[in-house]
């Protein structure tokens, strides 16, 4: 009997088809997401062709929201939400109770029951953290105050999202009784897994991590982190009944004010995308195309009410909040759509019979056609600011609060370097920019650490190089170099390849991590591409061979043979052999440098006069003039003051050279009290 495979062949169908649909959906200019929902509708059970098991993708997207929770987690910040709080707390409430009033009073027109309005209802309250900071990096908002106060905002809607799913079982479960005391209930047993959580886990998972780190096995780390995430939302449900979003979301908190949140986020990353694809496909397929056609107006006025109906109830709350009008008009953009949070909502509504399938598949309607319009809407900013400065008085009402944003710091437009990737790399690029005054740009994935450039005033844009259009708002086209710093390959070889679109005259400088990837970047349009383990690896084995009595040329052979063999692949047997007769042919020779000063005997003579090579035995191979090098220097050339000759020959070769260079100025000592010659 063959293995049952029907695990492995929705996985496969899901992702291919999720590929498929996110390939397009780039190619549109629409936030990938819009493909994978699409993709998810293309395999579900309510379209022709191949039929994908809702169960078994279901229980995967399960996995894709602990992670999903867990990133958020991980990059929680209450010192970031405690600076725009007085804005991001008060407008967060007001925002979600009007979008929940809102959506309640459009349901119950349509004749839903009071549960299935109130649960639609918080559904559309809740906008899409992935959504959002892909428009923000898109738009260059990102570290911007505004980007800042929507991103703070958001993330109380976040944790208002955990609240809710705590509370929906209590309120709406089959359980019957007093739904108070359930919730209270509900309430208290959170909080007793919060309590535990922040304080036990919060020593002992660092502790755990931080241990296993120390084991040098990356594999260990690795899998700890997933283990963390998974088993800790397990546990959530499993002993406290409480969701497993929740459990998630508790364990990132913990970890990420740890030493090592950055590297768990970057070694959970892979999986919370893929298993975040999955559930966003797993989405898709509960969308019933033929029931959203034929209820197109109330898709139409869901849309609607998402789109415009939250975009202005947020705008005109900066008539009554300390914000800035810009500020608003951002954050009411990047909050005109609904995502994963409110999916999230609705199916826990569908789970617990307050909704419909059908009803379900509005609201997932709605999400895709508000997604798919948040791009025009971040474009539409400069538009609706420049309508509403029309009216003098109201837009003196936004900008009452507009001095208490603190100004970033501004970009260089022009003859500038762009620096992707901000680490230990990055930083020593930085530090010799900042010295040497050149101005330069760092595009840099990480908040956190982008919040650190920034209060240093270097210049900052934030946002993911490979995967988002920050690249855009870099001024490309009028910079001096990119620098790409990234660790990660892949992501190195896309930025890479955009930047070349973008500027295809730019000198780009590209860090390699494997000698393959050195040939992969300089296909792609790096001009230089470095190699940083080999180079370290070249610079101990010179201080070496050194050490050990070698001549610094015949170091410098063989340090400059490996250059060529690992940075040009292509290079043949036959050269290896010529390289090696090289080295072996200049072994116990220097390459010398040695100035002649203004009052030398040889100044005024030529190459072919002194014969260098017959006086001492060494051989003059360059000049350096006025800062310029004249490499194999003709014998007519005439020497001058200040000149600096770079001189090839043995030891004893080499102390020939100073004892004529020496000799030549004893015998014409400097002039004292000399008059200038007649006729000068």
């Amino acid at each position: 009997m063959p293995h049952d495979i029907s695990l492995i062949t929705n996985i496969s169908v899901a992702l291919v088809a999720a590929f498929a649909g996110g390939l397009l959906a780039r190619r549109l200019g629409l936030p990938t997401i819009v493909g994978y929902l699409l993709a998810g509708m293309l395999i579900g059970p309510f379209t022709p062709g191949f039929k994908g098991d809702v169960g078994d993708i279901s229980q995967l997207a399960e996995i894709g929201v602990i992670f999903l929770m867990f990133g958020v987690g991980l990059h929680f910040s209450l010192k970031d939400l405690w600076a725009v709080r007085k804005v991001a707390i008060p407008g967060a409430a007001l925002q979600m109770l009007l979008a929940t009033g809102l959506g309640f009073g459009l349901t119950r027109l349509w004749g839903w029951s009071t549960a299935a309005g109130l649960v639609m209802g918080l559904a559309l309250s809740i906008a899409s953290t992935v959504v959002l900071l892909r428009g923000l990096m898109d738009a260059g908002e990102l570290n911007t105050p505004a980007g800042q106060t929507a991103v703070g905002w958001l993330v109380l809607e976040d944790l208002a999202t955990v609240l809710i799913l705590v509370l929906l079982p209590a309120f709406f479960g089959s359980s019957g009784g007093n739904p108070w005391a359930a919730g209270g209930i509900a309430l208290l047993k959170t909080t007793i897994f919060v309590v535990l959580i922040l304080f036990a886990g919060g020593r002992f998972l660092p502790w755990l991590l931080t241990w296993i780190s120390h084991s040098r096995s990356r594999e260990l780390f690795i899998l700890a982190s997933v283990a963390v995430a998974l088993g800790t939302a397990f546990a959530a449900t499993a002993a406290f009944e409480v969701s497993l979003a929740l459990g998630a979301f508790l364990a990132g908190v913990v970890l990420g004010e740890s030493d090592l949140s950055h590297q768990i986020g970057d070694e959970v990353l892979p999986f919370r995308e893929i298993f975040a694809v999955i559930f966003f496909v797993s989405v898709g397929m509960l969308v019933n195309p033929i029931y959203v056609w034929n209820n197109i107006g109330q898709v139409i006025a869901l849309t609607a009410l998402i789109v415009f109906g939250k975009a202005i109830f947020t705008l005109f709350l900066g008539l009554i909040l300390p914000s800035s009008g810009r500020t608003m008009i951002v954050v009411a953009a990047g909050l005109s759509q609904i995502g994963e949070f409110s999916f999230i909502v609705g199916q826990a509504g569908v789970g617990l019979g307050v909704l419909t399938q059908d009803q379900y598949s509005l609201l997932l309607a709605g999400a895709i056609f508000s997604i798919m319009l948040n791009p025009v809407m971040f474009w539409s900013i400069p538009h609706v600011e420049t309508w509403l400065k029309r009216y003098p008085r109201l837009w003196a009402r936004f900008e009452r609060h507009a001095a208490i944003e603190p100004e970033k710091t501004k970009l260089p437009e022009t003859d500038h370097v762009v620096v992707v990737g901000y680490g230990r790399v990055g930083e020593h690029i930085g530090t010799v920019l900042q010295r040497l005054k050149i101005p330069f740009v760092v595009v840099e994935a990480d908040n956190h650490r982008a919040d650190d450039f920034m209060t240093k005033n270097i210049p900052t844009l934030i946002g993911d190089a490979a995967n988002s259009e920050v690249l855009t708002h870099a001024k490309l086209d009028k910079a001096k170099a990119l620098v790409v710093t990234l660790p990660n390959e892949a992501a190195s070889e896309l930025v890479v390849a955009a930047a070349r679109d973008l500027a295809p005259n730019l000198p780009i400088v590209a860090r390699a991590a494997t000698n393959s990837g050195v040939e992969r970047l300089a296909k792609l349009g790096a001009h230089d591409v470095i190699h940083p383990e080999l180079e370290g690896g070249l610079e101990i084995i010179r201080h070496t061979l050194l050490r050990l009595g070698y001549a610094a040329t015949q170091v410098q052979g063989y340090t400059d043979a490996v250059r060529r063999d690992q940075y040009h692949t292509n290079i043949v047997p036959t050269e290896h052999l010529v390289l090696e007769q090289l080295i072996q042919s200049v072994r116990g020779f220097e390459i010398a440098w040695r100035s002649i000063n203004a009052n030398s005997s040889l100044v005024g003579q030529s190459l072919a006069m002194l014969n260098f090579r017959a006086q001492t035995g060494a051989s003059v191979i360059a000049v350096l003039r006025n800062q310029q090098l004249i490499s194999n220097p003709e014998s007519q050339l005439t020497l001058e003051p200040g000149d600096t000759l770079g001189v090839i020959g043995d030891e004893s070769q080499i102390q020939a050279v100073d004892g004529l260079i020496s000799n030549s100025q004893a015998a014409n000592p400097p002039p004292t009290n000399r008059f200038a010659p007649s006729g000068a």
